[in-house]
Protein backbone atom coordinates (compact mmCIF):
# COMPACT_ATOMS: atom_id res chain seq x y z
CA UNK A 1 0.00 0.00 0.00
CA UNK A 2 0.88 3.66 -0.81
CA UNK A 3 2.03 5.79 2.14
CA UNK A 4 -0.45 5.84 4.75
CA UNK A 5 -1.21 9.67 4.62
CA UNK A 6 -2.22 12.27 2.15
CA UNK A 7 -4.59 13.95 0.24
CA UNK A 8 -8.17 12.98 0.55
CA UNK A 9 -8.50 13.47 -3.90
CA UNK A 10 -5.45 11.20 -4.42
CA UNK A 11 -5.54 7.55 -5.14
CA UNK A 12 -3.67 4.76 -2.92
CA UNK A 13 -3.01 1.62 -4.35
CA UNK A 14 -4.17 -1.59 -2.54
CA UNK A 15 -2.83 -5.00 -3.15
CA UNK A 16 -2.42 -8.16 -0.85
CA UNK A 17 0.09 -11.14 -1.45
CA UNK A 18 1.25 -13.68 0.44
CA UNK A 19 -2.23 -15.65 0.21
CA UNK A 20 -2.49 -19.17 -1.93
CA UNK A 21 -3.66 -19.67 -5.38
CA UNK A 22 -7.39 -19.66 -5.41
CA UNK A 23 -7.78 -17.98 -2.02
CA UNK A 24 -11.31 -16.21 -1.08
CA UNK A 25 -10.28 -13.29 0.49
CA UNK A 26 -12.14 -9.83 1.69
CA UNK A 27 -10.94 -6.82 1.32
CA UNK A 28 -13.07 -3.67 3.76
CA UNK A 29 -12.83 -0.13 3.89
CA UNK A 30 -14.53 1.54 7.03
CA UNK A 31 -14.59 5.13 8.11
CA UNK A 32 -16.86 7.13 10.39
CA UNK A 33 -18.12 10.57 9.16
CA UNK A 34 -18.67 13.61 10.90
CA UNK A 35 -21.51 12.51 12.52
CA UNK A 36 -19.38 9.59 13.89
CA UNK A 37 -21.35 7.59 12.19
CA UNK A 38 -19.54 4.46 10.51
CA UNK A 39 -19.58 3.47 6.81
CA UNK A 40 -18.51 0.33 5.22
CA UNK A 41 -17.62 -0.60 1.80
CA UNK A 42 -16.37 -4.89 0.99
CA UNK A 43 -15.72 -6.79 -1.47
CA UNK A 44 -14.42 -10.26 -2.16
CA UNK A 45 -11.70 -11.37 -4.85
CA UNK A 46 -10.74 -14.96 -5.80
CA UNK A 47 -6.10 -14.45 -5.08
CA UNK A 48 -4.08 -15.22 -8.66
CA UNK A 49 -1.92 -18.02 -9.38
CA UNK A 50 0.80 -16.40 -7.37
CA UNK A 51 -1.58 -15.94 -4.10
CA UNK A 52 -1.71 -11.97 -4.75
CA UNK A 53 -4.87 -9.47 -5.35
CA UNK A 54 -4.50 -6.13 -6.51
CA UNK A 55 -7.84 -4.24 -6.31
CA UNK A 56 -6.23 -2.07 -9.27
CA UNK A 57 -6.40 -4.72 -11.51
CA UNK A 58 -8.69 -7.62 -10.33
CA UNK A 59 -12.30 -7.72 -10.63
CA UNK A 60 -14.17 -8.75 -7.45
CA UNK A 61 -16.78 -11.83 -6.95
CA UNK A 62 -18.65 -9.93 -5.13
CA UNK A 63 -19.32 -6.79 -2.71
CA UNK A 64 -19.92 -2.86 -2.83
CA UNK A 65 -18.90 -2.08 -6.03
CA UNK A 66 -18.17 -4.35 -9.56
CA UNK A 67 -15.52 -3.85 -12.27
CA UNK A 68 -11.88 -3.00 -11.67
CA UNK A 69 -11.73 -0.14 -9.40
CA UNK A 70 -8.87 0.45 -7.14
CA UNK A 71 -10.63 2.98 -5.29
CA UNK A 72 -14.12 1.20 -5.62
CA UNK A 73 -13.89 0.34 -1.74
CA UNK A 74 -14.05 4.26 -1.08
CA UNK A 75 -16.95 5.77 -2.90
CA UNK A 76 -18.80 2.21 -2.39
CA UNK A 77 -19.38 2.12 1.34
CA UNK A 78 -22.46 2.31 2.91
CA UNK A 79 -24.23 3.43 6.01
CA UNK A 80 -24.67 1.55 9.05
CA UNK A 81 -28.75 1.94 7.80
CA UNK A 82 -30.82 3.39 5.94
CA UNK A 83 -30.61 3.49 1.53
CA UNK A 84 -26.95 4.83 0.81
CA UNK A 85 -28.89 6.52 -2.64
CA UNK A 86 -30.11 8.85 -0.01
CA UNK A 87 -27.14 9.67 2.24
CA UNK A 88 -23.59 11.18 1.89
CA UNK A 89 -20.53 10.46 3.33
CA UNK A 90 -19.42 14.01 4.68
CA UNK A 91 -16.13 13.83 6.53
CA UNK A 92 -14.80 15.68 9.05
CA UNK A 93 -12.21 18.15 9.03
CA UNK A 94 -8.74 18.32 8.80
CA UNK A 95 -8.31 14.95 8.16
CA UNK A 96 -10.13 11.58 8.47
CA UNK A 97 -9.11 8.31 8.94
CA UNK A 98 -10.14 5.47 6.15
CA UNK A 99 -8.89 1.66 7.76
CA UNK A 100 -8.33 -1.15 5.36
CA UNK A 101 -9.11 -4.91 6.29
CA UNK A 102 -7.86 -8.41 4.71
CA UNK A 103 -9.66 -11.35 5.75
CA UNK A 104 -9.38 -15.13 4.30
CA UNK A 105 -10.31 -18.10 6.16
CA UNK A 106 -12.16 -16.49 8.70
CA UNK A 107 -9.36 -14.78 9.69
CA UNK A 108 -7.84 -11.13 9.80
CA UNK A 109 -5.15 -10.98 8.05
CA UNK A 110 -4.01 -7.39 7.77
CA UNK A 111 -5.13 -4.14 8.80
CA UNK A 112 -3.98 -0.56 7.72
CA UNK A 113 -5.07 2.82 8.66
CA UNK A 114 -4.88 5.73 6.12
CA UNK A 115 -5.59 9.62 7.25
CA UNK A 116 -7.11 11.01 4.42
CA UNK A 117 -6.59 14.86 5.20
CA UNK A 118 -7.87 17.68 3.12
CA UNK A 119 -5.03 20.15 3.65
CA UNK A 120 -1.48 20.15 2.71
CA UNK A 121 1.56 21.13 4.86
CA UNK A 122 1.65 24.87 5.06
CA UNK A 123 -1.78 25.60 3.43
CA UNK A 124 -3.14 28.23 5.63
CA UNK A 125 -6.66 29.56 6.01
CA UNK A 126 -8.46 32.80 6.74
CA UNK A 127 -11.99 33.63 7.25
CA UNK A 128 -13.72 36.61 5.72
CA UNK A 129 -17.35 38.00 7.44
CA UNK A 130 -19.58 40.64 6.68
CA UNK A 131 -18.44 42.66 9.04
CA UNK A 132 -15.03 43.29 8.45
CA UNK A 133 -15.08 42.06 4.94
CA UNK A 134 -18.57 42.63 3.53
CA UNK A 135 -17.95 38.47 2.56
CA UNK A 136 -18.97 35.70 4.21
CA UNK A 137 -16.18 33.15 3.49
CA UNK A 138 -13.06 31.08 3.60
CA UNK A 139 -9.87 31.35 2.28
CA UNK A 140 -7.29 28.86 1.56
CA UNK A 141 -3.38 29.75 0.55
CA UNK A 142 -0.79 27.56 -0.84
CA UNK A 143 2.26 27.40 1.59
CA UNK A 144 4.44 30.43 1.71
CA UNK A 145 6.77 30.64 -1.04
CA UNK A 146 4.89 28.78 -3.47
CA UNK A 147 4.94 30.35 -7.09
CA UNK A 148 1.52 33.20 -7.84
CA UNK A 149 -0.80 30.56 -9.09
CA UNK A 150 -4.47 31.13 -10.66
CA UNK A 151 -7.05 31.69 -7.84
CA UNK A 152 -10.56 30.28 -7.67
CA UNK A 153 -14.07 31.64 -6.68
CA UNK A 154 -16.74 29.02 -5.18
CA UNK A 155 -19.97 29.66 -5.50
CA UNK A 156 -22.11 26.92 -4.32
CA UNK A 157 -25.88 25.62 -5.35
CA UNK A 158 -29.23 26.04 -3.81
CA UNK A 159 -28.08 24.10 -0.41
CA UNK A 160 -26.62 27.04 0.86
CA UNK A 161 -24.49 27.91 3.78
CA UNK A 162 -20.61 27.31 2.25
CA UNK A 163 -20.38 24.33 1.48
CA UNK A 164 -17.03 24.31 -0.82
CA UNK A 165 -14.95 24.17 1.88
CA UNK A 166 -13.32 21.08 1.12
CA UNK A 167 -12.81 21.75 -2.39
CA UNK A 168 -11.40 25.07 -1.51
CA UNK A 169 -8.90 22.90 0.63
CA UNK A 170 -7.68 20.72 -1.57
CA UNK A 171 -7.34 23.25 -4.72
CA UNK A 172 -5.23 25.14 -2.90
CA UNK A 173 -3.09 22.30 -1.59
CA UNK A 174 -2.54 21.59 -5.80
CA UNK A 175 -1.39 25.26 -5.51
CA UNK A 176 -4.68 27.20 -6.04
CA UNK A 177 -5.44 29.87 -4.04
CA UNK A 178 -9.28 29.52 -3.74
CA UNK A 179 -12.37 31.58 -1.41
CA UNK A 180 -15.15 29.61 -0.98
CA UNK A 181 -18.15 32.12 -0.51
CA UNK A 182 -21.79 31.51 1.40
CA UNK A 183 -24.47 34.16 0.52
CA UNK A 184 -27.30 32.76 1.75
CA UNK A 185 -28.52 30.65 4.63
CA UNK A 186 -25.89 31.87 6.87
CA UNK A 187 -25.85 34.47 9.46
CA UNK A 188 -26.30 37.97 8.56
CA UNK A 189 -26.68 37.00 4.84
CA UNK A 190 -30.19 36.08 3.26
CA UNK A 191 -32.13 33.26 4.56
CA UNK A 192 -32.90 31.48 1.32
CA UNK A 193 -31.97 32.28 -2.27
CA UNK A 194 -33.62 35.13 -3.61
CA UNK A 195 -32.55 38.93 -4.35
CA UNK A 196 -28.73 37.82 -3.81
CA UNK A 197 -26.70 41.10 -5.10
CA UNK A 198 -24.28 39.64 -8.18
CA UNK A 199 -21.94 42.61 -6.45
CA UNK A 200 -21.50 40.20 -3.70
CA UNK A 201 -19.36 37.74 -5.84
CA UNK A 202 -17.92 40.65 -7.43
CA UNK A 203 -16.69 42.15 -4.29
CA UNK A 204 -15.23 38.52 -3.58
CA UNK A 205 -13.35 38.36 -6.64
CA UNK A 206 -11.85 41.39 -5.61
CA UNK A 207 -10.31 40.44 -1.91
CA UNK A 208 -9.55 37.10 -3.81
CA UNK A 209 -7.22 38.35 -6.32
CA UNK A 210 -5.82 41.07 -3.38
CA UNK A 211 -4.72 37.89 -1.84
CA UNK A 212 -0.52 36.88 -1.67
CA UNK A 213 0.33 34.09 -4.25
CA UNK A 214 -2.70 34.84 -6.74
CA UNK A 215 -2.16 35.65 -10.02
CA UNK A 216 -4.79 38.24 -10.49
CA UNK A 217 -4.70 38.02 -14.36
CA UNK A 218 -5.79 34.66 -14.25
CA UNK A 219 -8.99 34.69 -11.38
CA UNK A 220 -11.41 31.79 -12.24
CA UNK A 221 -15.06 31.71 -10.67
CA UNK A 222 -16.49 27.99 -10.32
CA UNK A 223 -20.00 27.65 -9.57
CA UNK A 224 -22.18 24.36 -9.15
CA UNK A 225 -25.70 23.83 -10.07
CA UNK A 226 -27.80 27.39 -8.99
CA UNK A 227 -24.01 28.93 -8.38
CA UNK A 228 -23.32 28.21 -12.31
CA UNK A 229 -25.77 30.78 -12.88
CA UNK A 230 -24.14 33.30 -10.45
CA UNK A 231 -20.56 32.50 -11.83
CA UNK A 232 -21.64 33.13 -15.70
CA UNK A 233 -23.09 36.36 -14.55
CA UNK A 234 -20.27 37.48 -12.77
CA UNK A 235 -17.84 36.64 -15.54
CA UNK A 236 -20.25 38.72 -17.92
CA UNK A 237 -21.31 41.43 -16.01
CA UNK A 238 -17.32 42.00 -14.60
CA UNK A 239 -14.70 40.52 -16.72
CA UNK A 240 -11.85 43.02 -15.77
CA UNK A 241 -12.31 40.88 -12.47
CA UNK A 242 -13.20 37.07 -13.71
CA UNK A 243 -11.16 35.94 -16.65
CA UNK A 244 -12.75 32.25 -16.52
CA UNK A 245 -15.65 29.99 -15.65
CA UNK A 246 -15.48 26.27 -14.58
CA UNK A 247 -19.39 24.90 -13.78
CA UNK A 248 -20.46 21.67 -12.55
CA UNK A 249 -24.31 20.70 -13.55
CA UNK A 250 -24.92 24.05 -15.01
CA UNK A 251 -27.81 26.11 -16.51
CA UNK A 252 -27.62 28.17 -19.67
CA UNK A 253 -30.81 30.61 -18.27
CA UNK A 254 -31.19 32.21 -15.74
CA UNK A 255 -33.82 31.05 -12.60
CA UNK A 256 -35.84 31.90 -10.21
CA UNK A 257 -35.42 32.49 -6.41
CA UNK A 258 -35.46 29.51 -4.56
CA UNK A 259 -38.15 28.57 -3.30
CA UNK A 260 -39.82 31.30 -4.84
CA UNK A 261 -39.20 34.86 -5.89
CA UNK A 262 -35.98 36.50 -7.99
CA UNK A 263 -32.50 34.81 -7.30
CA UNK A 264 -30.33 37.84 -8.51
CA UNK A 265 -30.15 41.14 -8.32
CA UNK A 266 -27.55 43.78 -9.91
CA UNK A 267 -27.85 47.51 -8.83
CA UNK A 268 -30.67 47.07 -6.81
CA UNK A 269 -33.14 45.69 -9.46
CA UNK A 270 -34.02 42.17 -10.26
CA UNK A 271 -32.01 40.47 -13.15
CA UNK A 272 -34.69 38.72 -15.06
CA UNK A 273 -35.20 35.33 -16.10
CA UNK A 274 -33.62 35.44 -19.63
CA UNK A 275 -30.86 33.12 -21.24
CA UNK A 276 -27.47 33.39 -19.83
CA UNK A 277 -25.19 36.06 -21.93
CA UNK A 278 -21.66 34.74 -22.41
CA UNK A 279 -20.20 37.40 -25.21
CA UNK A 280 -17.91 39.70 -22.65
CA UNK A 281 -16.70 36.51 -20.64
CA UNK A 282 -13.19 37.24 -20.54
CA UNK A 283 -11.61 33.62 -20.47
CA UNK A 284 -11.95 30.43 -21.47
CA UNK A 285 -15.05 28.31 -19.54
CA UNK A 286 -15.07 24.19 -18.97
CA UNK A 287 -18.69 23.00 -18.34
CA UNK A 288 -19.43 19.50 -16.60
CA UNK A 289 -22.49 17.19 -16.61
CA UNK A 290 -23.82 13.94 -16.81
CA UNK A 291 -26.14 12.88 -18.80
CA UNK A 292 -28.88 11.41 -16.15
CA UNK A 293 -29.29 14.59 -14.88
CA UNK A 294 -33.11 14.42 -13.45
CA UNK A 295 -32.65 17.60 -11.51
CA UNK A 296 -32.64 19.66 -14.14
CA UNK A 297 -31.04 19.44 -17.97
CA UNK A 298 -27.26 20.48 -17.24
CA UNK A 299 -25.92 18.25 -20.65
CA UNK A 300 -28.30 20.37 -22.60
CA UNK A 301 -27.35 23.75 -20.87
CA UNK A 302 -23.46 23.08 -21.07
CA UNK A 303 -23.68 22.40 -24.63
CA UNK A 304 -26.13 25.53 -25.36
CA UNK A 305 -23.22 27.86 -23.59
CA UNK A 306 -20.78 26.58 -25.93
CA UNK A 307 -23.15 27.26 -28.46
CA UNK A 308 -23.56 30.97 -27.88
CA UNK A 309 -19.83 31.17 -27.02
CA UNK A 310 -18.80 29.78 -30.92
CA UNK A 311 -21.78 32.18 -31.94
CA UNK A 312 -20.03 34.99 -30.04
CA UNK A 313 -16.90 34.25 -31.75
CA UNK A 314 -15.24 33.67 -28.27
CA UNK A 315 -11.03 33.71 -28.70
CA UNK A 316 -10.84 31.42 -25.61
CA UNK A 317 -10.95 27.80 -25.52
CA UNK A 318 -14.39 26.36 -23.81
CA UNK A 319 -15.88 22.48 -23.46
CA UNK A 320 -17.87 20.27 -22.07
CA UNK A 321 -17.41 17.40 -20.83
CA UNK A 322 -20.15 15.04 -20.33
CA UNK A 323 -20.12 11.87 -18.63
CA UNK A 324 -22.42 9.22 -19.03
CA UNK A 325 -24.56 7.94 -16.70
CA UNK A 326 -23.54 10.78 -14.41
CA UNK A 327 -26.37 13.37 -12.48
CA UNK A 328 -26.58 16.13 -10.47
CA UNK A 329 -23.81 14.73 -8.44
CA UNK A 330 -21.25 15.12 -11.39
CA UNK A 331 -18.43 16.89 -9.39
CA UNK A 332 -16.45 17.53 -7.66
CA UNK A 333 -13.45 15.71 -5.75
CA UNK A 334 -13.50 12.24 -6.12
CA UNK A 335 -13.62 9.18 -3.48
CA UNK A 336 -16.31 9.77 -1.31
CA UNK A 337 -19.31 8.10 -1.19
CA UNK A 338 -22.48 10.38 -1.83
CA UNK A 339 -25.91 9.81 -2.57
CA UNK A 340 -28.42 10.10 -5.58
CA UNK A 341 -31.61 11.16 -3.67
CA UNK A 342 -30.51 13.75 -1.09
CA UNK A 343 -33.32 15.63 1.16
CA UNK A 344 -32.84 19.43 0.09
CA UNK A 345 -31.60 21.69 3.24
CA UNK A 346 -33.71 24.43 2.58
CA UNK A 347 -37.09 22.66 1.30
CA UNK A 348 -36.81 19.18 3.15
CA UNK A 349 -38.41 17.64 0.07
CA UNK A 350 -36.13 14.41 -1.27
CA UNK A 351 -34.34 15.28 -4.85
CA UNK A 352 -33.71 13.07 -7.38
CA UNK A 353 -30.59 14.16 -8.87
CA UNK A 354 -30.33 11.39 -11.42
CA UNK A 355 -27.29 8.92 -12.67
CA UNK A 356 -25.82 6.23 -10.26
CA UNK A 357 -23.26 5.80 -7.65
CA UNK A 358 -20.99 4.59 -9.80
CA UNK A 359 -21.14 6.89 -13.12
CA UNK A 360 -20.72 10.07 -10.58
CA UNK A 361 -17.76 8.23 -9.23
CA UNK A 362 -16.35 7.87 -12.36
CA UNK A 363 -16.88 11.55 -13.52
CA UNK A 364 -15.57 12.72 -10.16
CA UNK A 365 -11.83 10.87 -10.85
CA UNK A 366 -11.86 12.02 -14.38
CA UNK A 367 -13.62 15.47 -14.32
CA UNK A 368 -11.52 16.52 -11.25
CA UNK A 369 -7.92 15.75 -12.92
CA UNK A 370 -9.79 18.16 -15.71
CA UNK A 371 -10.48 20.67 -13.96
CA UNK A 372 -6.86 20.68 -12.27
CA UNK A 373 -5.49 20.53 -15.56
CA UNK A 374 -7.48 23.48 -16.79
CA UNK A 375 -5.90 25.32 -13.70
CA UNK A 376 -2.51 24.32 -14.40
CA UNK A 377 -3.05 25.47 -17.91
CA UNK A 378 -3.75 28.44 -17.53
CA UNK A 379 -1.41 31.80 -18.46
CA UNK A 380 0.60 29.19 -20.25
Amino acid sequence: MDAQTGLADRAVHISVSGLRAGDRVSVTATASDYQRKSWRGEVTFRADAHGAVDLGRDRPTSGTYTGVDGMGLFWSMNPPSGDPDQQGFYAPEPSFQVTIGVTAHGKRLAQRTLTRQWLASGVTQKTFTLAADKVSGRLFLPPRGTPRHPAVLLIGGSEGGNTGLPEAALLASHGFPTLSVAYFAEPGLPQTLQNIPIEYFARAARLLAAQPGVDPAHLIVQGYSRGSEAALLVAQLYPGIVHGVIDYAPASTIHGGYPSGVAWTRGGEQIPLAPLAVDHINGPVLAVAGTQDKLWASEASAQQIMSELDDAHDRFPHRTLVYPGAGHGVGTFPYLAGGTKLRHPVTGLLSDLGGSRPANAVAKRQGWDQVLGFLSGLGR
